[in-house]
């Protein structure tokens, strides 16, 4: 059985290819999570709480292995969002933001086996953002959702479009803003860049 690799199972999610807004169904997910605030360029709070989700996104997946379980691939960092005006966004007000970061792991991988890799990498490397890893449970349902290519400052347009998609749909917020981010930043250059763009939605009334 090849590695679970959520990019290969959940296609739609991981992999879509409409570049406007469209509708997705997204079952519940299990993730590693950590909180914060602030921009994300600047912060060394943000730098801190990625560097320790990765550590013990590693240490479950060497755990697992270890065990006998099925191997997989760990998943892209993703991104909830939100501020007390949701124009932050539009306008990239970016000191503003609260964000948890996450790490979504495979249906198998629960609240123990966390607990456990958590306890693990902190003893290990002693980063003291570790032992705010927690596990996370996130239950989305009826999103709309958008494949977008391009610099992260270059979502304002794409999201101040999201208004008259849920306008003609009959929509509104129903959940935080959420972003996976399909590459890495790091080493690929702004205009290059690959990131899903998801909201929940409700119906109006």
């Amino acid at each position: 059985m090849p590695p679970y690799d959520p990019k290969r199972e959940l296609k739609a999610l991981y992999a879509p290819k409409n570049t406007e807004w469209a509708l997705v169904d997204v079952p519940e997910q299990q993730f590693i999570a950590i909180d914060g605030s602030g921009d994300p360029n600047t912060s060394a709070e943000y730098a801190r709480a990625v560097e320790a989700l990765y550590t013990v996104a590693y240490t479950i997946k060497f755990a697992v292995k270890r065990g006998g379980g099925r191997e997989f691939t760990v998943a892209p960092l993703e991104g909830l969002w939100w501020a007390e005006d949701y124009a932050a966004f539009t306008r990239r007000d970016k000191d503003s933001w609260h964000w948890t970061m996450m790490i979504s792991q495979p249906p198998w991988v629960g609240e123990d086996v966390v607990d456990d890799a958590r306890d693990t990498a902190l003893a290990r490397k002693r980063l003291p953002a570790i032992g705010e890893i927690r596990h996370h449970t996130l239950r989305e349902g009826r999103c709309a959702q958008v494949f977008h290519v391009g610099s992260y400052d270059d979502e304002g347009p794409v999201l101040a479009r999201l208004g008259s998609f849920l306008d003609a749909h009959g929509l509104r917020h129903a959940g935080l803003h959420h972003e996976i981010y399909l590459s890495d930043a790091r080493r690929t250059e702004p205009a290059r860049l690959r990131t899903v763009l998801r909201q929940p939605v409700e119906p109006l009334g």
